[in-house]
């Protein structure tokens, strides 16, 4: 299930891609799968060795455009073991809603990002994620856990007072919002629920299946309810030093 679109967020085979934050690696196998050569970064190292699996068994069945490569590191946000403009695009999904420090972490995505370089940034959108905390504190107050809640607005200018200029974004995940509110209400981990379980039997249907009712659905529910918020931005090109005229320089100048 991707959050960010790839439609939106263009990877062409050969691009430096940082998935920070990587997870189980959904992003980072959608870039791999487009021919990108990956590093799939998480603080947890346990999320490693299944990304790291899951990316060999691609290569092995040859599910990755040329020239597609990958490694996977364990890395902390806001000190990451990269060079200046290593990457050509930088996918930070759902993961500076934990970061205590989220404008260092911020300005690392733009530090490795190369100038002219792109950034898909992901988080939990202000209204449904409100709602989850206003009915369960276990969903935020737990080790690791969310630690603010983003407005578009506070994003945006996040970004900006980072160096990144964002360039468009959309809400996404519109059907999973009341799934999590049914959670929050009955209880986070209260999985074996019958009303959960239902709901997640829908929800992998629906990912699985693809079909039009539901598609239609979301996309209607996401500008309202859409569990995630993502911005897309863009590293400015720094422009070269300007030469003068040689015409308008005096000949004793020169």
């Amino acid at each position: 299930m991707l959050t960010v679109d790839f439609a939106k967020f263009n990877i062409n085979p050969g691009d430096r891609v940082l998935d920070l934050g990587c997870g189980a690696g959904r992003h980072s196998f959608e870039a791999y799968r487009r021919g990108a050569r990956v590093i799939a970064a998480d603080l947890d190292r346990g999320e490693l060795p299944p990304v790291l699996d899951m990316l060999g068994a691609m290569r092995a069945e040859g599910d990755g455009a040329p020239p597609a490569a990958a490694a996977a590191i364990a890395a902390d946000a806001t000190r990451l073991p990269f060079p200046d403009g290593a990457f050509d695009a930088v996918i930070a999904a759902e993961i500076l809603e934990h970061v205590p420090d989220d404008a260092a972490a911020m300005a690392e995505i733009a530090r490795v990002l190369r100038p002219g370089g792109t950034a898909a940034v992901t988080v939990p959108a202000w209204l449904p994620e409100r709602i989850c905390w206003a009915l369960s504190r276990e969903y935020h107050e737990v080790p690791g856990g969310h630690v603010r809640i983003f407005t578009r607005a506070e994003l945006t200018a996040k970004l900006t007072a980072a160096g990144l200029t964002p360039t468009g974004g959309h809400h996404a995940h519109g059907l999973h919002s009341a799934y999590w509110w049914l959670k929050c209400a009955v209880g986070v981990d209260r999985d074996a629920h019958p009303a959960v379980r239902a709901y997640h039997q829908l929800l992998v249907w629906d990912i699985m299946r693809k079909p039009a009712l539901t598609r239609l659905s979301e996309a209607a529910l996401n500008p309202v309810i859409g569990k995630s918020l993502v911005i897309y931005a863009k590293k400015a090109v720094t422009a070269p030093p300007a030469q003068p005229d040689p015409r308008l320089v005096p000949a004793d100048a020169r």
